[in-house]
């Protein structure tokens, strides 16, 4: 078995630890490989299903891990008796026992061993080594020392003497640095260990650390080498310390090692996750900021897009590569957040289609652009997604983007009280397309961090549930869509921050979203006859604060068309 993510649990792992890919060809951020002696599988979620089957060998049967479990594909391949290996550094504790749950009743046993592609793979790339650097206070907003402070306390609430900290986004989080380890997020693959006293172990080569970063972290900050991990481990259980240890998000090996040395493990969820999706109020300055800025480069990109499509053919990666030029002119800009998602017509439809010169295509009159992209820059991550119409849109085109748009304004709007989750919410952004017997394999929201990752938890938006209580500062985004396989495909994305609103009974504070994404919503595509009043207020109240914020960033022509595409509809 081989999961998508490596032992990091990274979304998107570096090219070293892209496994997958290099088994099977399947580029998705989501997905495991099951290969047993006479068949294969592939499975992903509804995101990538498509993607799935244009980039993965017949040799593969592919299925919607929603639909289909890999556990249960085994006990239908697998026979009694059966081992099934998989690498403990790249399982959860809480993975391997939902699998072991369901393949024990049938007499499968899984059982840890090397990683066997990595047996295989004779070209497999270096492990990155980008030097670390400081993530400064005027971003970040709160000292690494404070945090340790906060951590520490936790750990001694909990009874726990340390805390491992496995996340590379956590990691950097607590200790306020930054690298370039991954492609689109400023992580720095490492581990780190720290005790309730907020001293810390950091591992990580010496050599990635320059004289800034060491007097950064300080004197309460140990340089470990990652290869003395396993040992460290095995002196905290040979003290006899007791260590908590997140067995949703830590692979099963720590335990493995820290049980095996004589550990008392405290599970409990990594103590970094909430402190770090709860944005203080330095990193919400500078998101909104970063997303006006971040703003000014998309409505730059759909202004030379309106003008250029009628003097030139233009293609997916046209629109792509002009994107990057636009956001690259701002000087905190350093890289975008994930690969632009540009999908013309039927490419629209393939949820995270990804344009290369294979697949790009020329944009066509009468058909949808879906363009879902977003930057990090120094003081906030961006996520966006728009819809736009190439020429005129067509009568489904309006219908079903008006109600992904009513769909995704109930949610913008919601007022929710103190304890709420995500999935309770979810179905704001469906009602209107499930009353026209419609929906969409996704999430409706994902967490994102401050120049961290594009994805983060705990928070999210789903009908799928398991997600945590909505908290003040939380940022997630608002992406309700539409896809017509073959066709065309529908998104709107914005980025909302949860913030307090209101007081109710017994002092319980209630909370709503703040919308941060600062960019033009496409009037076209806007069927006004199936909307209320409120609705129409609310997207013209949208549209005019776009305007207003961009507006002195923009030359002549590109102000007058802003101001066209932002005029209030009725």
């Amino acid at each position: 078995m081989q999961p998508v993510h490596d032992e990091y649990m990274s979304e998107y792992p570096p090219a070293c630890n892209r496994r997958v890919e290099w088994l099977t060809g399947f580029s998705g951020s989501a997905g495991m490989a099951v290969v047993l002696i006479e068949k294969a599988a592939l499975f992903t979620d509804g995101r990538y299903t498509l993607q799935a089957d244009m980039e993965v060998d017949a040799v593969y049967a592919k299925y919607n891990s929603g639909e289909l479990a890999p556990e249960a594909w085994i006990t239908k391949h697998a026979g009694k008796g059966d081992a099934i290996g998989y690498d403990p550094k790249i399982f959860t504790q809480a993975m391997i026992q939902r699998m072991q749950k369901t393949l024990t009743a049938k007499g499968i046993t899984l059982t840890p061993s090397p990683n066997m592609v990595d047996t295989i793979w004779q070209d497999r790339p270096s492990a990155p080594a980008s030097p670390l650097f400081v993530h400064d206070i005027a971003y970040s907003g709160e000292e690494s020392s404070s945090k340790r402070k906060r951590i520490a306390e936790q750990l001694e609430m909990l009874g726990a003497d340390v805390g491992i900290v496995t996340a590379p986004d956590a990691v950097c989080w607590l200790l306020n640095i930054r690298g370039r380890d991954v492609e689109n997020t400023p992580l720095v693959l490492a581990t780190a260990i720290i005790d309730s006293h907020g001293h810390v172990q950091l591992f990580v080569a010496s050599s990635r650390c320059d004289a800034q970063v060491r007097g950064h972290l300080g004197s309460d900050v140990e340089i470990c080498a990652p290869n003395t991990l396993e040992q460290k481990l095995a002196q905290l259980g040979k003290a006899g310390r007791r260590v908590q240890l997140d067995p949703a998000s830590a692979s099963i090996w720590f335990s493995q090692v820290l049980t095996k040395a004589g550990a008392k493990i405290i599970e409990a969820q990594d103590l970094c996750l909430l402190p770090k999706a709860m944005k203080n109020p330095v990193e919400l300055a500078g998101i909104c900021n970063a997303h006006i800025r971040d703003g000014v480069a998309v409505a730059k990109l759909l202004c030379w897009l309106e003008g250029e499509f009628y003097v030139r053919e233009v293609t997916e990666l046209d629109v792509s590569d002009k994107l990057l030029v636009f956001r690259a002119a701002d000087r905190m800009f350093v890289e975008p957040s994930f690969p632009t998602i540009a999908g013309s017509g039927p490419h629209g439809a393939i949820v995270h289609y990804r344009v290369s010169e294979e697949t790009n295509r020329v944009l066509k009159k009468g058909e949808l652009l879906l363009l879902d992209s977003g930057g990090q820059y120094l003081d906030g991550t961006t996520d966006i997604t728009r819809t736009v119409a190439i020429g005129e849109p067509s009568r489904e085109h309006r219908d079903r983007f008006t109600r992904v748009l009513k769909g995704h304004i109930a949610l913008a709007t919601a007022l929710f009280p103190q304890g709420t989750t995500g999935s309770q919410l979810d179905v704001l952004a469906r009602q209107y397309l499930w009353q026209s017997g419609l929906d969409y394999d996704h999430g409706t929201g994902h967490g994102v961090g401050c120049f961290l990752g594009v994805h983060e938890g705990p928070q999210r938006i789903s009908k799928r549930g398991g997600d945590a209580v909505l908290q003040a500062g939380m940022i997630l985004s608002n992406e309700p869509g539409y896809y017509k396989a073959g066709a065309y495909g529908i998104r709107i994305e914005n980025l909302v921050a949860v913030t307090r609103q209101a007081h109710g009974e017994g002092g319980k504070d209630w909370l709503g979203f703040e919308t941060v994404t600062c960019a033009p919503l496409d009037p076209k595509l806007v069927d006004a006859s199936l909307m209320t009043q409120v609705e129409k207020d609310w997207f013209n109240a949208y549209q005019a604060w776009v305007q207003s914020c961009l507006s002195d960033s923009l030359d002549a022509h590109e102000r007058q068309w802003l101001a066209a595409r932002c005029a209030a509809i009725r």
